[in-house]
């Protein structure tokens, strides 16, 4: 609607040029929106709606194509040896100061409006080296009351508490500035791993974490907990798995299960609604995620939309999205909270994106879905031994998928030079849509990195979801895990397949993201290898919960110094007997996927009909360009911002290039070059009266180069 508006850089409008049901939308929802100023951007994805807009209208449809770097920072620590480190920080800028990620998860702050630091902290240092894993980080969250102001973000397993001001840790919170996150979970069987990529939200002196775990049988339960901003210490826990007497309890067929059973953890971020006082939170899969016969029935909370009182922890509403997952289909992001017309009265709504392409979308405070969810029977044929699919599963009527579902014979990528071996994968892997993970080996599609991903959708006033996808055909095959006693491999080899081949895969060969394992004897000593699986590296996460005989055993057989033994590891026995040979992409030698483009697609929908405004593809394939073919569109992580000003910014593909959109039409209207990849989601936001919008160029996915800058844009002035 930008084209109805007199622009003014913060937002004024000529509001009589509505029409009366848009005005009345347009209304509520602004006044819903947040009451921070709108040059700032001062939350995770623009506000705690996660909505991804930005109230500023400067740079507009009109004049983004005279965008130009305004400033660039080099955060330092980038791998350009191995490619091993990304950025996917999206930075919080308050007050004319950004706060932002370097790639191994130092904290910075710098002058917003020209990129001089002011101040770097190194968590790891201040650790001692202590869960020196730096991993990846989304973002920081910020909290102030009066005259106290504090900066969150998680390193390792630890959340510490900086003064924005310093960049120094604030030592009366937790232990001397610093909770350990594998603490306080009611449950304290094993060391567990569990770091928190994403940040938290802040409600009234609470702030309210998720984390990532394992996705094995060593997993944590992923329960979510809310911790005093000014002490540390936690105030409430919901459990995700369900305890005896708690509500869910009975999904789960073991009534033990809260005690063997990891996961159903929410690793994507939170969203929250302050003036209702509800928390969203979007959960994944229980562990381990391709065979569920120790965890039977449909496994609530796992794979749910829950709704959470901010203020106790207690249960609202929930919706599970997938039952009894046995695919890995985590909900992905955080719900973008968005307002609706629902015969001609606003509504207050919130929109989950899914890995499977779907949209679903609910009134708030009810979880009443606002479009029909059908329960579909499934055909499931061919399930591992053990396994109980659950009979049915969910699907939303409207919106229809913004990604492909499933991938035929027929679709096969037409450009590849490796047509006829993409056929003959195929022609012996299971196709159909849900067809449960076997050793004959299935696809999963649009992938098990999406459709839908991390980076989230963004909403605009209007009741319109901009989000973008990946479609990318994954393999996914099971093999025999050999029990401990009267097997013919070592202990060694059997961490590996339970720990380490969804990475590196069966044979060690590692899948293009990860490294080739085989003669890593050759490139580091016994000692080395036992180091990095204790302290992580890269992107690879420690493995400190592993016992020194475990660790010791593992080292053996990564340096080919194991011989078949009867010795059992001393693992925790969740009674899991098969394992995954990977997360393999299906694509042929020059990384092109095995399916047909487009690879990657940026669309608008409408949420109050349903219906779609556009889609179009994002990302331009480098060989198929030298062949004269266009809109291919790329894989791609990190979402999309969308602006006052009429404007749809989004980086995320792997060509290396930040875009502008119109959002009225889907209308490229700029590009330009990034000095890597923008695995990320932009930020916007003024200072002294100029808009900017920045972006991390970490890189380091899908084989791309990593790097260390964040680039600023802005209209050159007059």
């Amino acid at each position: 609607m930008s084209h109805l508006f007199k622009f003014h850089p913060y937002g004024s409008a000529a509001f009589h040029l509505l029409p009366p049901t848009l005005l009345l939308l347009f209304l509520f929802s602004c006044g819903h929106k947040s009451n921070r100023p709108a040059a700032d951007w001062s939350s995770y994805l623009g506000d705690e709606g996660r909505t991804h807009y930005s109230r500023l209208r400067q740079i507009n449809t009109e004049n983004v194509h005279q965008l130009s770097v305004a400033w660039s920072y080099r955060s330092g620590d980038a791998d350009t040896v191995k490619n091993n480190t990304q950025i996917q920080c999206n930075p919080l800028i308050i007050k004319g100061i950004l706060y932002g990620l370097s790639p191994r998860m130092k904290v910075f702050a710098l002058n917003a409006a020209t990129g001089r630091e002011l101040w770097k902290f190194d968590p790891f240092n201040w650790l001692g080296g202590e869960n020196s894993w730096a991993g990846t980080g989304r973002g920081l969250t910020w909290w102030e009351a009066r005259d106290e102001k504090r900066l969150f973000f998680s390193a390792g397993s630890y959340l510490l508490a900086l003064d924005p001001a310093t960049g120094q840790p604030i030592t009366t919170f937790g232990d001397s500035g610093k909770v350990d996150l594998r603490r306080d979970l009611d449950y304290h069987k094993k060391d567990f791993f569990i770091v928190s990529n994403t940040p938290g939200v802040v409600y009234k002196d609470l702030l309210i974490m998720g984390m990532r775990l394992s996705e094995g049988a060593d997993a944590a339960p992923g329960h979510v907990r809310a911790f005093d901003v000014r002490t540390g210490k936690r105030r409430w826990i919901f459990h995700t798995i369900p305890q005896e007497g708690e509500y869910g309890h009975e999904t789960w067929e073991d009534t033990e299960s809260w005690r063997k059973i990891g996961g159903a953890n929410c690793w994507s971020g939170m969203t929250l609604d302050q003036e209702s006082g509800i928390v969203f939170v979007p959960t994944g899969s229980a562990a381990f995620d391709f065979w569920g016969g120790n965890r039977k029935g449909s496994n609530l909370f796992a794979n749910c939309l829950l709704a959470l009182d901010a203020a106790t922890g207690r249960r609202i509403w929930h919706f599970q999205t997938t039952h009894h997952d046995i695919w890995d289909r985590d909900l992905p992001a955080p719900p973008a909270l968005i307002t609706v017309l629902r015969d001609g009265k606003p509504v207050q709504a919130a929109a989950q994106t899914t890995k499977q392409g779907y949209v679903f979308l609910f009134e708030r405070t009810t979880g009443r879905p606002l479009f029909k969810i059908e329960e579909r029977s499934m055909p499931y044929n061919g399930a591992m031994p053990g396994e109980a699919p659950w009979p049915t599963q969910p699907f939303p009527v409207k919106p229809a998928p913004y990604s492909r579902g499933v991938m035929t014979l027929a679709d096969i990528n037409p450009y590849s030079v490796q047509k006829d071996s993409l056929r003959t994968v195929l022609e012996a892997m299971r196709l159909a849509p849900n067809s449960p993970p076997s050793r004959e080996g299935s696809i999963v599609f649009p992938g098990f990195d999406g459709g839908a991903e991390w980076g989230g959708a963004a909403a605009d006033p209007n009741g319109v979801l901009y989000v973008n996808a990946s479609e990318m055909p994954w393999m996914l095959k099971m093999v025999d895990l050999p029990s401990p006693k009267g097997s013919n491999i070592g202990p060694g080899q059997r961490l590996y397949r339970s720990h380490c081949t969804g990475c590196h895969g069966l044979d060690r060969g590692g899948n293009g993201a990860n490294p080739n394992l085989t003669g890593i004897n050759q490139r580091r000593t016994a000692t080395q290898i036992g180091q990095i699986l204790r302290q992580g590296s890269g992107t690879m996460p420690a493995f400190g919960y592993l016992s020194d005989s475990d660790r010791n055993a593992l080292v053996n057989y990564l340096s080919d110094r194991e011989t078949a033994k009867d010795v059992p590891a001393d693992t925790r026995d969740a009674g899991i007997p098969f394992v995954n040979t990977g997360y393999i992409r299906l694509q042929d030698k020059n990384r092109q996927p095995a399916i047909a483009p487009p690879w990657g697609t940026l669309s608008a929908i409408d949420l109050n009909t349903g219906e779609y405004r556009w889609k179009i593809p994002i990302g331009e394939d480098p060989l198929l360009l030298q062949q004269g073919i266009r809109n291919s569109g790329l894989e791609n992580y990190g979402g999309p911002v969308v602006t006052a000003g009429g404007v749809v910014f989004i980086a995320a593909t792997c060509d290396e290039k930040i875009r502008a959109f119109d959002q009225q039409t889907g209308r490229l209207l700029w590009e330009a070059p990034l000095p890597a990849s923008g695995f990320a989601t932009p930020a916007v936001y003024a200072v002294g009266g100029r808009q900017f919008v920045v972006i991390a160029c970490g890189g380091g996915k899908l084989g791309r180069k990593s790097g260390d800058q964040y680039v600023a844009f802005a209209l050159v002035r007059e």
